[in-house]
Protein backbone atom coordinates (compact mmCIF):
# COMPACT_ATOMS: atom_id res chain seq x y z
CA UNK A 1 0.00 0.00 0.00
CA UNK A 2 2.81 2.37 -0.84
CA UNK A 3 0.88 4.44 -2.82
CA UNK A 4 -1.69 5.26 -0.33
CA UNK A 5 0.40 5.66 2.57
CA UNK A 6 2.67 8.12 0.26
CA UNK A 7 -0.92 10.40 -0.73
CA UNK A 8 -1.83 10.10 3.45
CA UNK A 9 2.01 11.42 4.35
CA UNK A 10 3.53 12.96 1.45
CA UNK A 11 1.11 13.85 -1.79
CA UNK A 12 -1.27 15.15 0.70
CA UNK A 13 1.27 17.96 1.58
CA UNK A 14 2.63 18.18 -1.88
CA UNK A 15 -0.92 18.31 -4.21
CA UNK A 16 -4.17 18.90 -2.11
CA UNK A 17 -3.25 22.92 -3.35
CA UNK A 18 -3.95 24.09 -6.86
CA UNK A 19 -4.09 27.43 -6.68
CA UNK A 20 -5.73 30.52 -5.66
CA UNK A 21 -9.35 31.97 -5.39
CA UNK A 22 -10.33 35.58 -5.17
CA UNK A 23 -10.99 36.88 -8.58
CA UNK A 24 -14.55 35.83 -10.91
CA UNK A 25 -14.62 32.96 -12.10
CA UNK A 26 -14.47 32.77 -15.76
CA UNK A 27 -17.16 30.32 -17.06
CA UNK A 28 -15.69 29.32 -20.55
CA UNK A 29 -18.25 28.89 -23.96
CA UNK A 30 -15.97 28.78 -26.57
CA UNK A 31 -16.05 26.38 -28.78
CA UNK A 32 -13.04 24.10 -29.53
CA UNK A 33 -11.28 24.82 -33.01
CA UNK A 34 -10.62 20.71 -34.13
CA UNK A 35 -8.49 22.51 -37.02
CA UNK A 36 -5.62 23.41 -34.04
CA UNK A 37 -2.64 20.81 -34.46
CA UNK A 38 -0.87 19.54 -30.87
CA UNK A 39 2.11 21.50 -31.41
CA UNK A 40 -0.12 24.60 -31.35
CA UNK A 41 -2.16 23.20 -28.97
CA UNK A 42 1.28 22.59 -26.73
CA UNK A 43 2.69 26.06 -27.07
CA UNK A 44 -0.61 27.60 -25.93
CA UNK A 45 -0.94 25.82 -23.03
CA UNK A 46 2.93 26.12 -21.99
CA UNK A 47 2.14 29.75 -22.42
CA UNK A 48 -1.05 29.86 -20.31
CA UNK A 49 1.00 28.89 -17.06
CA UNK A 50 0.49 32.18 -14.57
CA UNK A 51 2.36 34.99 -13.90
CA UNK A 52 3.16 36.25 -10.69
CA UNK A 53 5.88 36.15 -8.25
CA UNK A 54 4.86 35.11 -5.33
CA UNK A 55 1.32 33.73 -4.15
CA UNK A 56 -0.30 33.55 -0.32
CA UNK A 57 -3.61 31.52 -0.13
CA UNK A 58 -5.85 29.66 2.19
CA UNK A 59 -7.75 27.17 1.42
CA UNK A 60 -10.13 24.65 2.82
CA UNK A 61 -8.83 20.90 1.98
CA UNK A 62 -10.79 17.60 2.73
CA UNK A 63 -9.34 14.78 2.70
CA UNK A 64 -11.03 11.26 2.63
CA UNK A 65 -10.19 7.65 2.70
CA UNK A 66 -11.79 3.80 4.00
CA UNK A 67 -10.61 4.85 7.20
CA UNK A 68 -11.52 8.80 7.80
CA UNK A 69 -12.87 11.80 6.30
CA UNK A 70 -11.31 15.24 7.89
CA UNK A 71 -11.22 18.97 6.83
CA UNK A 72 -8.78 21.09 7.49
CA UNK A 73 -7.79 24.70 6.73
CA UNK A 74 -3.97 25.23 4.86
CA UNK A 75 -1.91 28.44 4.49
CA UNK A 76 -0.18 28.40 1.36
CA UNK A 77 2.75 30.34 0.22
CA UNK A 78 4.63 30.09 -2.89
CA UNK A 79 7.88 31.88 -4.64
CA UNK A 80 7.57 30.56 -8.34
CA UNK A 81 10.02 28.20 -9.51
CA UNK A 82 11.62 28.43 -5.84
CA UNK A 83 9.57 27.54 -2.95
CA UNK A 84 6.47 26.09 -1.67
CA UNK A 85 5.36 26.39 2.11
CA UNK A 86 2.20 24.88 3.47
CA UNK A 87 0.92 24.91 6.92
CA UNK A 88 -2.24 22.39 7.47
CA UNK A 89 -4.39 23.87 11.02
CA UNK A 90 -7.42 22.42 12.81
CA UNK A 91 -9.08 24.61 14.89
CA UNK A 92 -6.36 27.14 15.15
CA UNK A 93 -3.76 24.23 15.52
CA UNK A 94 -1.08 23.49 13.47
CA UNK A 95 -0.93 19.90 12.31
CA UNK A 96 1.44 19.67 9.47
CA UNK A 97 3.97 22.35 7.92
CA UNK A 98 6.11 21.55 4.98
CA UNK A 99 8.47 23.34 2.87
CA UNK A 100 9.24 22.23 -1.18
CA UNK A 101 11.78 23.42 -3.24
CA UNK A 102 13.31 21.92 -6.31
CA UNK A 103 15.91 20.02 -4.43
CA UNK A 104 14.36 19.14 -1.37
CA UNK A 105 11.07 18.10 0.59
CA UNK A 106 10.61 18.64 4.15
CA UNK A 107 8.09 18.41 6.50
CA UNK A 108 6.68 17.80 10.14
CA UNK A 109 3.53 16.53 12.01
CA UNK A 110 2.78 17.69 15.40
CA UNK A 111 0.47 14.62 15.84
CA UNK A 112 2.96 11.65 15.74
CA UNK A 113 6.23 14.37 16.35
CA UNK A 114 7.54 12.77 13.23
CA UNK A 115 9.32 14.57 10.31
CA UNK A 116 10.63 14.28 7.06
CA UNK A 117 14.29 15.94 5.16
CA UNK A 118 14.71 14.21 2.22
CA UNK A 119 14.83 15.25 -1.68
CA UNK A 120 12.54 14.24 -4.53
CA UNK A 121 14.44 11.21 -5.57
CA UNK A 122 13.72 9.17 -2.38
CA UNK A 123 10.05 10.12 -2.90
CA UNK A 124 9.92 9.02 -6.45
CA UNK A 125 11.57 5.16 -5.43
CA UNK A 126 9.27 5.01 -2.71
CA UNK A 127 6.23 5.98 -4.76
CA UNK A 128 7.30 4.01 -7.88
CA UNK A 129 6.96 6.82 -10.10
CA UNK A 130 8.78 10.06 -10.64
CA UNK A 131 8.07 13.17 -8.77
CA UNK A 132 9.83 16.34 -8.88
CA UNK A 133 9.13 20.20 -7.79
CA UNK A 134 8.42 21.08 -11.34
CA UNK A 135 5.19 18.87 -11.37
CA UNK A 136 3.78 19.44 -7.92
CA UNK A 137 4.06 22.94 -9.01
CA UNK A 138 2.08 22.42 -12.18
CA UNK A 139 -0.72 20.53 -9.62
CA UNK A 140 -0.75 23.88 -7.95
CA UNK A 141 -1.43 25.95 -11.08
CA UNK A 142 -3.64 23.68 -13.20
CA UNK A 143 -0.78 22.74 -15.55
CA UNK A 144 -0.08 19.84 -17.37
CA UNK A 145 2.01 17.39 -15.06
CA UNK A 146 3.44 15.57 -18.28
CA UNK A 147 5.91 16.86 -20.39
CA UNK A 148 4.38 17.58 -23.68
CA UNK A 149 6.81 16.80 -26.53
CA UNK A 150 5.17 18.76 -29.35
CA UNK A 151 6.53 15.41 -31.89
CA UNK A 152 5.25 12.81 -29.15
CA UNK A 153 1.78 13.83 -28.29
CA UNK A 154 -1.54 13.88 -30.34
CA UNK A 155 -4.47 15.58 -30.11
CA UNK A 156 -8.28 15.59 -30.99
CA UNK A 157 -11.92 17.37 -29.81
CA UNK A 158 -13.39 14.95 -27.55
CA UNK A 159 -17.08 16.72 -25.37
CA UNK A 160 -15.23 20.59 -26.49
CA UNK A 161 -12.16 20.17 -25.06
CA UNK A 162 -8.85 19.44 -26.57
CA UNK A 163 -7.29 15.72 -25.66
CA UNK A 164 -4.04 15.00 -25.41
CA UNK A 165 -2.26 11.86 -25.35
CA UNK A 166 1.15 10.02 -26.10
CA UNK A 167 1.53 8.77 -29.83
CA UNK A 168 2.91 5.30 -27.96
CA UNK A 169 2.08 5.36 -24.61
CA UNK A 170 5.01 4.31 -22.23
CA UNK A 171 4.92 0.82 -20.87
CA UNK A 172 2.86 0.99 -17.18
CA UNK A 173 2.43 4.73 -17.34
CA UNK A 174 -1.06 5.09 -19.44
CA UNK A 175 -1.78 9.04 -19.39
CA UNK A 176 -4.28 11.67 -21.17
CA UNK A 177 -5.23 15.28 -20.73
CA UNK A 178 -8.48 17.60 -21.29
CA UNK A 179 -7.49 21.35 -21.83
CA UNK A 180 -10.26 23.73 -21.93
CA UNK A 181 -10.76 25.74 -25.34
CA UNK A 182 -11.33 28.94 -23.96
CA UNK A 183 -7.69 29.16 -21.41
CA UNK A 184 -6.27 26.51 -22.73
CA UNK A 185 -5.44 25.17 -18.64
CA UNK A 186 -6.32 21.87 -17.98
CA UNK A 187 -9.63 20.46 -17.20
CA UNK A 188 -9.03 16.81 -15.85
CA UNK A 189 -5.85 13.97 -16.40
CA UNK A 190 -5.59 10.78 -15.94
CA UNK A 191 -2.59 8.27 -15.07
CA UNK A 192 -2.89 4.67 -14.58
CA UNK A 193 -0.17 2.12 -13.89
CA UNK A 194 -2.24 -1.46 -14.61
CA UNK A 195 0.81 -3.36 -14.02
CA UNK A 196 0.57 -2.02 -9.97
CA UNK A 197 -3.32 -1.29 -10.14
CA UNK A 198 -3.04 1.94 -9.39
CA UNK A 199 -4.78 5.14 -10.86
CA UNK A 200 -4.37 8.93 -10.48
CA UNK A 201 -6.83 11.39 -11.57
CA UNK A 202 -7.21 15.49 -11.41
CA UNK A 203 -9.82 17.51 -12.15
CA UNK A 204 -10.12 21.02 -11.68
CA UNK A 205 -13.71 22.99 -11.65
CA UNK A 206 -13.80 26.39 -13.53
CA UNK A 207 -11.04 28.92 -13.46
CA UNK A 208 -10.85 32.60 -12.43
CA UNK A 209 -8.68 35.83 -13.85
CA UNK A 210 -6.71 37.25 -11.45
CA UNK A 211 -4.24 39.63 -13.08
CA UNK A 212 -4.69 38.29 -16.49
CA UNK A 213 -3.74 34.60 -15.26
CA UNK A 214 -6.09 32.04 -14.76
CA UNK A 215 -6.26 30.21 -11.66
CA UNK A 216 -8.14 27.15 -10.82
CA UNK A 217 -11.05 27.73 -8.09
CA UNK A 218 -11.53 23.65 -6.76
CA UNK A 219 -9.15 20.83 -7.60
CA UNK A 220 -10.85 17.30 -6.98
CA UNK A 221 -7.77 14.38 -6.59
CA UNK A 222 -8.56 10.77 -6.67
CA UNK A 223 -6.16 8.08 -5.75
CA UNK A 224 -6.92 4.39 -6.41
CA UNK A 225 -4.65 1.28 -5.32
CA UNK A 226 -5.87 -2.23 -5.60
CA UNK A 227 -9.71 -0.91 -5.12
CA UNK A 228 -8.77 1.54 -2.26
CA UNK A 229 -9.90 5.07 -2.45
CA UNK A 230 -8.62 8.54 -1.52
CA UNK A 231 -10.14 11.11 -2.14
CA UNK A 232 -8.81 15.55 -1.97
CA UNK A 233 -10.82 17.83 -2.56
CA UNK A 234 -9.98 21.46 -2.35
CA UNK A 235 -12.17 24.98 -2.02
CA UNK A 236 -10.06 28.43 -1.92
CA UNK A 237 -10.95 31.31 0.11
CA UNK A 238 -8.34 33.89 -0.38
CA UNK A 239 -5.44 34.62 -2.72
CA UNK A 240 -3.02 37.63 -2.78
CA UNK A 241 -0.29 37.81 -5.48
CA UNK A 242 2.86 39.32 -5.26
CA UNK A 243 3.09 40.24 -1.65
CA UNK A 244 5.49 40.11 1.18
CA UNK A 245 6.00 36.25 2.26
CA UNK A 246 8.41 34.47 4.32
CA UNK A 247 9.18 30.54 4.38
CA UNK A 248 9.83 30.36 8.25
CA UNK A 249 10.16 26.31 8.68
CA UNK A 250 12.36 24.73 11.58
CA UNK A 251 12.03 21.02 12.53
CA UNK A 252 10.76 20.72 16.10
CA UNK A 253 13.71 19.16 18.31
CA UNK A 254 12.83 15.20 19.62
CA UNK A 255 10.97 14.25 16.49
CA UNK A 256 11.42 10.97 15.17
CA UNK A 257 12.47 10.99 11.40
CA UNK A 258 10.09 9.41 9.73
CA UNK A 259 12.29 6.16 7.01
CA UNK A 260 10.61 5.97 3.66
CA UNK A 261 11.24 1.89 2.84
CA UNK A 262 10.02 0.39 -0.05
Amino acid sequence: MRFLRAFGHIIVVLVLLSSCKGGKAVVGNTTADKALTAANIITTHHAASPNFKTLASRVQVVYQDEKKEQSVTVSLRMEKDKAIWIKASLLGITLAKAIITPDRVSYYETITNTYFDGDFALLSDWLGTELDFEKTQAILLGQSIFSLNKNSYSSFVANNKYRLEPKRQPQNFIHSLLLNPDNFKVNSGTLSQPNDDRTLSLRYADYQNLNGSHYPSEIFIRSMEAGSQTNIDVKYKKIDLDVSVNFSFKIPDGYEEIVLEK
